[in-house]
């Protein structure tokens, strides 16, 4: 989930289900949790039995809908320009939490003086685009100094070159006008959306947004996920209680393919999967750990799911049995094994807890496949 683990840096909702009774706001889009999660929903109508305010935006009225203090259609695919505009009208009316933005963010980070956005260039890409490789490299992206652990900051936000700054920039184009052209949501309707949130949040107050695959299935999802991120931080509503954002799940395969996990290419806790090359344990900790965040302790996260494992026979001297996993040779992902289907390499295939051939992309490809 690169949407919360580049806002976070773990890919996971920031918050459980029941923390949504301690909510003074909720916004629901992406998602008709009533219908699609039933029982997560009753701590929904906690918070709503405690005064909440309900928000609900998708195109069709639903059961969540008709349960919602505030529903809002809204036009298919365009939930990043609503998420803009709140973006903006926080920013630019200055109701934004601010002492928690400067303070727990990296809103007043400075960045390296060769970081150009796309308003910098003119040209749509930011600072960093490689036309052959058809790739960012990302060495102007890092903060004056170089010194990620400890940046240089701007506590004021005014500093042209702070991520503030920028983000304002960046945000500016997305006017109640642009939400209205391109979502069909008046502007009447987008600030009392607004003013819902704001008066839900700040140093005593919090809201929580909740999402499913309604987001995660488009094609920029992950940029919806990422604007929510964004929002919830100006708001300070992460790592609060009744606040955060909450991943749904949508069917059997999704958070038990990143808890359990079922994907072929990751561990529990959404440590990677040692391939071809990682022979050895350092060799593996050396290519996935991190200088700072979550990802730093990735020596812990791994050395406690080998024990958890391999018990007592998990020792020091032995790399904690890592020679013991298996080695990626290659993609074994799902579309992969329909690919192999197609040219008669794979001969049958247990399938459980999803519909290939009605829910995932390409459906006409996965019949034939089948």
């Amino acid at each position: 989930m690169p949407g919360l683990g580049t806002s976070f840096g773990r890919g996971g909702a920031t918050t459980a289900q029941q923390d949504l009774a301690n909510a003074d706001c909720i916004l629901i889009e992406g998602s008709s949790m009533a219908e699609a999660h039933p029982v997560g929903f009753r701590w929904v109508m906690k918070a709503k039995e405690r005064g909440a305010t309900i928000i609900h935006v998708d195109p069709r009225f639903s059961r969540t809908s008709a349960l919602a203090d505030i529903w809002v259609p809204i036009r298919v695919g365009t939930d990043i320009v609503l998420l803009g505009g709140l973006i903006r009208h926080l920013i630019e009316n200055d109701l934004f939490f601010r002492e928690y933005v400067a303070h727990y963010t990296n809103a007043s980070c400075i960045l390296s003086d060769e970081y150009r956005d796309p308003e910098d260039n003119g040209d749509g890409y930011f600072s960093g685009w490689n036309e052959e490789k058809r790739a960012y490299e990302g060495e102007s992206w890092l903060y004056k100094g170089g010194d990620l652990s400890r940046p240089q900051r701007d506590l004021t936000l005014q500093d042209p070159q702070c991520v503030f700054q920028k983000l304002k920039r960046h945000f500016s184009r997305y006017t109640p006008e642009m939400v209205e052209k391109v979502c069909g949501i008046p502007p009447p309707l987008f600030h009392k959306v607004a003013d819902a949130l704001v008066a839900a949040s700040g140093p005593e107050r919090t809201a929580a947004v909740c999402y499913a695959v309604g987001w995660t299935q488009h094609s920029k999802g992950v940029q919806i996920i990422r604007a929510a991120a964004i929002l919830q931080l100006l708001l300070g509503n992460i790592g609060r209680p009744g606040g955060g954002i909450l991943a749904l799940r949508g069917h059997a395969s999704i958070q038990g393919s990143t808890d359990i996990p079922t994907l072929y290419d990751i561990l529990p806790g959404y440590l990677a999967m040692p391939r071809k090359g990682d022979e050895t344990l350092q060799q593996y900790l050396d290519s996935y750990t991190r200088k700072s965040g979550l990802w730093a302790h990735y020596p812990e996260y791994l050395v406690s799911t080998l024990k958890a494992y391999y018990g007592k026979h998990a020792t020091a001297q032995n790399d904690f049995g890592y020679s013991w996993l298996p080695k990626l040779t290659g993609n074994h992902s799902f579309f992969e094994f329909l690919y192999d289907m197609l040219d008669e390499k794979m001969e049958g295939m247990f399938l459980m807890g999803q519909n290939p051939a009605v829910g995932a992309p390409n459906s006409r490809l996965q019949r034939k496949a089948l």
